[in-house]
């Protein structure tokens, strides 16, 4: 790991690992890729104004999140499909963020059971996305809460599956389909084929969808792998009501990125919001989450806010701190580090960002992170004017 000194160097050498229909899925997004781009330029138009000569030397970047302490304001976000990337990446992940002392959010697009990860990793959450009926809602819900998972993410920006002409263009299809490209990319692509897949088939057998339903998923072959993502247009809030009264433990909502649903959010008893725009995966043209951010704070004072969609530095991290969010989750970088390396690789991934967030808060001119705001900020793109953001934190 030592020639890995940034995130952006995962990235480099996953794309040289991986057969191109799955680096494409990985790194690619919808339709022209806007809101993929934007959520990094969005942080390019902010600039910390930074304050000197203050006695730095008890830096601490530990936070506390619904009553747990982590080390580090970043997490892992859920990532579909991770352990066909890397050799059992949802478990390595998983086992990397306990090591690190992060939250890790494991997907319900994941292909090793979600108890087998929460075994490994006490302490890791779980993403669902809706069921399709109240029936499976329920049983759903149930199975999580059998799996002593403290914390559910409801993902709610997934109801429409979305236009992805990327994974066409690249040759990704779920359910996957033998055929001569994909022979012509393992043999072009050994690493993969014989230490990721062959690995995989040999010791745990066809991978399957294992948690977007109370039952086994469908296979990566299976014809009807698609479905399992789909049928969800019908929902609305009444479906987070209903899961809000059977779930017993802590409620985060991903996806959001209005203020007026962040409130109806908190209304309906969430407590916790993750505001994302799926990483660019879902509606491009969508805002990025850093620019929703601060008036999501302002509609949602005391609440705790996070947040992910482009996440690449320590800078961004602490950026995205003194705009309201208590944390920002990393996602496309992580599973760049597990395919790489393994555990091993995203510890060291992990230690790379939580290395700069130390640098960079001394270089602000802070101790602590609830000492950063607004003020530490200034838009570069339009004009030299102070930010307006939500509350400063006490």
């Amino acid at each position: 790991m030592r020639g890995f000194l940034s995130l952006a160097d995962f990235e480099a050498a996953a794309r040289r690992r991986l057969p191109r229909p799955l680096f494409g899925y990985v790194a690619g997004a919808t339709e022209d890729n806007a809101s993929l781009a934007d959520n990094r330029a969005a942080f390019n138009e902010l600039g910390f104004v930074p304050r000197v000569l203050r006695n730095v030397s008890q830096r601490s970047q530990s936070i506390e999140l619904f009553g747990v302490r982590y080390e580090s304001p970043v997490g892992i976000a859920p990532m579909g499909i991770s352990s066909l990337t890397g050799y059992r990446g949802d478990l390595a992940q998983a086992q990397a963020a306990r090591e690190c002392g992060v939250p890790m959010i494991l997907s319900a697009a994941s292909l090793v059971r979600l108890e087998e990860v929460v075994e490994v990793a006490p302490g890791a959450w779980f993403q669902i996305y809706m069921p399709r009926t109240l029936e499976e809602m329920r049983a759903l819900v149930e199975r999580v809460s059998a799996a002593n998972v403290s914390t559910l993410v409801v993902t709610v920006d997934s109801s429409v599956v979305p236009n992805r002409e990327n994974n066409m263009r690249n040759g990704f299809r779920t359910p996957l389909r033998p055929n001569f490209q994909l022979l012509r990319d393992g043999l072009t692509h050994p690493n993969w084929s014989l230490f990721t897949f062959l690995r995989t088939l040999l010791r745990h057998g066809m991978p399957h969808f294992e948690n977007a339903s109370a039952q086994r998923g469908e296979p990566l072959l299976s014809r009807r792998a698609n479905r399992d993502f789909s049928g969800r247009e019908h929902l609305d809030w009444d479906a987070i009501r209903e899961i809000r009264a059977r779930w017993k433990g802590r409620l985060v909502i991903k996806g959001i990125l209005h203020p007026d649903d962040a409130a109806t959010a908190r209304n309906l008893g969430a407590d916790g919001i993750i505001v994302s725009n799926h990483g660019g995966r879902q509606l491009d043209g969508s805002v990025s989450p850093m620019r929703m951010l601060a008036p999501i704070a302002e509609a949602c004072p005391a609440m705790p806010l996070m947040i992910d969609s482009g996440f690449r530095r320590g800078t961004d991290v602490l950026k995205a701190i003194a705009l309201g969010a208590a944390c920002a989750f990393i996602g496309r970088p992580m599973n760049y580090a597990a395919c790489v390396g393994g555990q091993a690789g995203v510890e060291h991934a992990i230690g790379l960002v939580k290395a700069e967030i130390h640098a960079d808060m001394g270089l602000l001119g802070v101790n602590r992170l609830d000492e950063l705001g607004p003020e530490f900020l200034r838009l570069l793109r339009f004009g030299p004017g102070e930010l307006s953001a939500g509350p400063t934190r006490a």
